[in-house]
């Protein structure tokens, strides 16, 4: 990366505010800037990239403040993650599964379990990833004693090898019972296959990973008490959670194409010899486009800023969460991420509209956009987000809690 990455973060201040926070992520995201392109095209493990996060101190954003967390909410996590995604669609991925991951101990575990993951966390700037993918088969999870033993494959595991920890999930063996744990991501038998080589997203690290016989102590099976789980509806909210983590690196990289298309047609693009104008900027169908995909884009951002302000009520009270509000915000998430899928396709594919021929080159690097929103937005089926909606509002009918809803 380049050598703004030098930036003296421990002399300065840690942000406070909320307001704070999405302002240094945007130091960041100016970071990442100056060579996004071409790290895009390389394509290389994203070490110095993490290590930016860590010293910026983004990755504890959610961590307490005792411990040197930032003390922030949700609502704030999305800024941050949108903000970063502005300048490189896989940082701002990779932070917003590091912030579902680095949450899951409160989602699931006991208060004992989360308390401690958060401190340990915070305190060390734990970068997480996870080898968690429902359309794989099950992990098995055996007992031998006071352990269990994680055994299978997933096809992705985001965040795996610039991970310190990870999340692994499997199936107790003969019962129904999910497991999640947190292990080193240097465990013995935990084998990352590094074979990520998709046409976006790619600095995710994505791949395959191998859990062969990775042993982890019963006592970190996240909301077991004596090998019993301790459920809540509030263990349901990943799902839209992480859903609006998507939403926001959608709309943070539309966002950063349309900045980088404005900045290109100011500069770079030629007016149309046949337009009658001397410049693109004075072309009316290039400011019509221009003031079309910003007002979609706001429209866009203020939804997901009002469903994130919506959700946070759940998460201030997670004793109160029940299966109806739960149901409500679900329907309201999906709905957002139809409009952000939507958004943001158009976006990075309409640019190339208003910059010309010449900005398809490989050196400027435009397409990256496309293909990020292009690559992530296959993750669940928009059709199906659109149809809890749907159904919610013709029947009433709240979306069943499973991995994708």
């Amino acid at each position: 990366m380049s050598t703004a990455t030098n930036t003296d973060w421990q002399n300065r201040p840690a942000p406070e505010t909320a307001q704070d926070w999405i302002a240094r992520a945007a130091e960041v995201a100016a970071v990442l800037a100056t060579d996004a392109a071409e790290r895009d095209h390389v394509g290389a493990t994203p070490y110095a990239e993490v290590q930016l996060l860590k010293d910026a101190g983004l990755v504890t954003l959610l961590g307490p403040t005792g411990h040197g967390g930032g003390g922030q909410d949700w609502p704030t996590a999305y800024r941050v993650v949108r903000e970063v995604a502005k300048a490189d669609g896989s940082i701002g991925q990779l932070l917003g599964y590091h912030y579902l991951w680095f949450w899951a101990a409160r989602l699931v575990g006991t208060r004992e379990q989360w308390e401690h993951v958060e401190a340990e966390a915070s305190r060390n700037r734990w970068f997480f990833g996870g080898a968690v993918n429902p359309r794989d088969k099950d992990v098995v999870v055996t007992e031998d004693g006071d352990d269990l033993v994680y055994t299978g494959r997933k096809s992705f595991s985001t965040g795996s090898t610039v991970s310190d920890v990870t999340v692994l999930e499997g199936v107790l063996e003969g019962t129904d019972q999910h497991v999640f744990a947190i292990v080193p991501s240097d465990s013995e038998g935990l084998t990352f296959h590094d074979d990520w080589d998709n046409i976006g997203q790619r600095l995710t690290e994505s791949g395959r990973v191998t859990l062969d016989g990775v042993r982890t102590p019963w006592s970190s099976a996240a909301g077991y008490v004596d090998k019993v789980f301790r459920p809540r509806v509030y263990n349901t909210l990943n799902v839209p959670t992480i859903q609006l983590v998507f939403v926001n690196f959608y709309l943070g990289i539309a966002g950063g194409a349309l900045e980088t298309a404005a900045t290109y047609t100011r500069e770079k693009s030629r007016s149309w010899l046949h337009g009658g104008y001397e410049r693109a900027v004075d072309e009316p169908y290039v400011i019509d486009i221009y003031g079309d995909l910003t007002a979609k884009l706001w429209a866009a951002e203020a939804l997901a800023d009002a469903v994130a302000a919506e959700g946070q009520k759940l998460h201030d009270d997670p004793d109160a969460v029940t299966e109806q509000t739960r149901g409500d915000f679900e329907v309201r998430v999906a709905a957002v991420k139809a409009r952000a899928t939507d958004v943001a396709l158009e976006i990075s594919n309409r640019i190339f509209e208003v910059t010309g021929a010449r900005s398809t080159a490989t050196s400027e690097g435009l397409d990256r956009f496309w293909r990020n929103v292009r690559t992530h937005t296959l993750h669940d089926p928009v059709a199906y987000k659109r149809r809890e909606v749907g159904r919610w509002v013709l029947e009433g009918e709240l979306p069943k809690p499973t991995w994708y809803s």
